[in-house]
């Protein structure tokens, strides 16, 4: 049998993302904009195909030609016929809705590969009996066996992402380790280039290793144009190893991107919604991050739109190395009601930020008033959809520009509905106290995290010019007593200093500014709690933080030692801190279940947190922040790496409590979302049922333009990186 980790349930949640309302209040104008946006979305997002494996294309692809010709309910005969069980086709839908909702078949959340939960032959069979494959036996054939091994396979390496010997990941080739990454990050500072938009290819000619640099754009040719890309093409010698940066990097894909923004810059609101489009064009057209960089400052300007959206290379959590960014794209409709609550919570924030723990010196020099908008989902293209987000990721932006807070409502809704047999590690008490509040408390802990934690702390830096943005004379770490000795300089950021727990790090520090601050009456009042309910808000946001950390040792590879999703990784780091505070405040002990299984229970003492607890925070959010602005990355390491470590020594052996964990996990739900098609001179809202039929549906109808020569060009970008992964 196969391992539970490595594949998806037959039971596994999905619900239908509602938008309906949100969509139906739009003007024809901002329907149209919408519209167009969510086709550059769309199409931009298949790129996380060939950013996950390198089959996950191959697999998209053969799945969009099955469903294209026969539904489920369709398929479903041809199954039967074909010896499959129901139990069998089900886990097989289970398996295609599993890749389209994840972009590829690694989990968006926890980066484990999944495999289908019924055998080999079995599936080939359907494949084979397939309207597909009676019309195209040849070329589904080729199709079939370019993917079927890895579809299964199970190898170490294969079974996580990662780089070198710990995984898969094809933002770099096969045959590079964390070393190659490196190398490859010192050279791209010296040119003054992002990595957000890369991908690192190594070839060794002789004895000499030459690295190619891709950047992701719709134009291949290396020409010269303004901005970063003018010099930055072409092959240039570093520390004695040869690097070409080239454009072209899934060319036909950037290039409907670039496409369908220009169809949408014709219906945009203002002049910062059009300025903002014509960079991202541009960055999407030449590979230029600088170029995203300036469509983000538009974006930022443009305050309070009806339609909001971003798209890009934007999130690095599932590079190894931690610089390149996963494309995702963005469009939804603002949720009145709810974003005057944000509003609020932004108008304290200046009254707020001086209760966090560490020294003024170590604050941004001024709080820039960001949008703080709740928002219902049209469109969400990329791996997975997150409940909240802070962007834009740049550093230098977010610090001295300013940013923008979302707080995805629709999402909400639904990801965090959940059953009380469903509760696992809690008492009975709590878990009726954990449903009741769980949406609320993580409505606030959402709010404060983006808003308040990654919008808070500022990076010592040193320019090009030698100018501080700190007084270097006055400014005194206060873990040490000493002046500061150490910051970033140059155009060295967060990511490409602190690269692998960079974002891990981040997550926890925004995790524990939730935590800490939630035991604000204030800030309860905005959401509009207060007296016992605002209590019960703030124990159930502290006890789903114990909870959640947990939970997070499934996602912790033992073999490799080394954790999977930047998240819970975080919110084990949390965990641990809080057990180590002592005296009660969390008890986490293993226990055998109803069914006579490892089981586990966890608690926390309400009347401990708003001392014990907030101590313990206190400090240890004190020194990431410390530790972050000044760029001390022996020490932040250290301090990150300590509190990740998971052994089966000391007071709790975390290594037989993840085998609980695992034992007794409940995989994340899949997300059902609508389309958007041109009838006349209007935009019609197609939606579909939450359920496998509908998830599958959803894609086959997503593409359908053009959908012939798209799978050509998804295989024939496959085919060209094919040889660079085997290492």
């Amino acid at each position: 049998m196969v391992d539970s980790q490595y594949y998806l349930p037959n039971s596994i949640g999905i619900s239908a993302l509602d938008c309906a309302e949100a969509f139906r209040l739009l003007s024809p104008q901002e329907k149209m904009y919408a519209h167009y946006l969510s086709r550059a979305a769309w199409y931009g997002g298949l790129a996380v195909l060939l950013q996950t494996s390198p089959e996950s294309a191959n697999i998209f692809v053969l799945l969009q030609r099955i469903f294209r010709k026969q539904s489920p309910a369709q398929l479903e005969q041809v199954a039967t016929a074909a010896g499959l069980s129901a139990d069998e086709y089900k886990a097989f839908l289970v398996y295609a809705a599993g890749v389209y909702a994840n972009m590829g078949n690694y989990k968006s959340f926890g980066d484990t590969k999944f495999v289908p939960n019924l055998p080999k032959d079995k599936m080939g069979a359907l494949v084979k009996a397939s309207q597909a494959f009676q019309e195209q036996p040849a070329e589904m054939e080729a199709l079939w066996d370019s993917c079927s091994c890895l579809v299964y396979s199970l190898e170490d390496k294969q079974k996580q992402l990662g780089l070198g010997d710990k995984g898969i990941t094809t933002y770099f080739s096969g045959n590079c380790c964390m070393e190659d990454a490196e190398l490859a990050q010192k050279f791209l500072d010296s040119k003054k280039l992002s990595a957000y938009n890369t991908r690192l290819f190594k070839k060794d000619i002789g004895a000499k290793a030459c690295y190619e640099v891709r950047l992701a754009s719709a134009i291949k040719k290396d020409c010269a144009v303004d901005g970063e890309c003018e010099s930055c093409c072409g092959t240039f010698s570093f520390e004695d190893k040869e690097f070409t940066v080239k454009r072209g990097d899934y060319a036909p894909i950037m290039e409907k991107v670039c496409f369908y923004l220009e169809k949408a810059q014709a219906y945009a609101a203002n002049e910062n919604q059009r300025r903002m489009i014509e960079e991202y064009r541009r960055s999407f057209s030449l590979g230029s991050v600088e170029a995203h960089k300036e469509g983000s400052r538009f974006w930022i300007k443009d305050k309070g739109p009806i339609v909001e959206s971003y798209i890009g290379f934007i999130e690095s959590y599932r590079d190894p190395f931690g610089s390149r960014g996963e494309f995702e794209g963005f469009v939804a409709v603002v949720n009145k009601a709810m974003s005057e609550r944000f509003a609020k919570l932004v108008s304290s924030a200046e009254v707020l930020l001086p209760e966090l723990p560490w020294p003024r010196e170590f604050e941004k020099d001024k709080f820039l008033k960001p949008d703080f908008t709740s928002l219902d989902v049209l469109t969400f293209a990329g791996s997975g959809i997150p409940a909240g987000i802070n962007i834009p990721n740049y550093d230098d932006i977010r610090q001295s520009e300013g940013f923008k807070n979302v707080s995805l409502g629709n999402v909400l809704a639904v990801a965090y509905a959940t059953e009380k047999e469903k509760v696992t590690f809690l008492e009975e008490d709590d878990k009726d106290l954990f449903i009741k509040w769980k949406s609320p408390s993580f409505e606030v802990q959402v709010g404060l995290h983006e808003l308040l934690g990654h919008g808070s702390g500022k990076l010592f830096v040193q320019d090009d010019t030698g100018k501080f943005n700190f007084d270097r004379e006055k400014v005194v770490n206060p873990e040490t007593g000493e002046p500061v000795s150490s910051w970033y300089q140059g155009s060295e950021t967060w990511d490409s200093k602190f690269t692998t727990i960079a974002s891990s790090y981040e997550e926890c520090r925004a995790e524990c500014v939730g935590l800490y601050l939630c035991l604000n009456k204030e800030v309860l009042s905005i959401f509009g709690h207060s007296g016992q309910e605002a209590e019960d808000v703030v124990y159930v946001n502290w006890l789903s933080m114990v909870r959640a950390g947990l939970l997070g040792l499934e996602f912790y590879t033992p073999e490799s030692k080394s954790w999977r999703q930047a998240h819970m990784q975080a919110r084990f780091v949390i965990l641990r801190v809080l057990l180590e505070a002592g005296e009660g405040l969390v008890t986490l002990k293993e226990v055998t279940g109803k069914d006579g299984k490892p089981d586990a229970r966890i608690t926390i003492d309400r009347s401990k947190i708003c001392t014990v607890g907030k101590l313990a925070i206190h400090k240890f959010l004190c020194k990431l922040q410390v530790l972050k602005s000044t760029a001390d990355v022996d020490g932040g390491r250290a301090l990150y790496d300590k509190y990740s470590s998971v052994s089966d020594s000391g007071a709790h052996n975390f290594l037989r409590l993840r085998e609980t964990v695992i034992l007794r996990k409940e995989d994340r739900k899949m997300f059902v979302q609508a389309n958007t098609r041109v009838n006349g001179e209007n935009v019609e809202l197609l939606e579909y049922e939450g359920s496998m039929s509908g998830l599958i549906q959803s894609f086959t109808e997503r593409f359908h333009e053009d959908c012939e020569q798209l799978e050509l060009d998804l295989l024939e970008l496959s085919r060209a990186d094919s040889c660079c992964w085997c290492s």
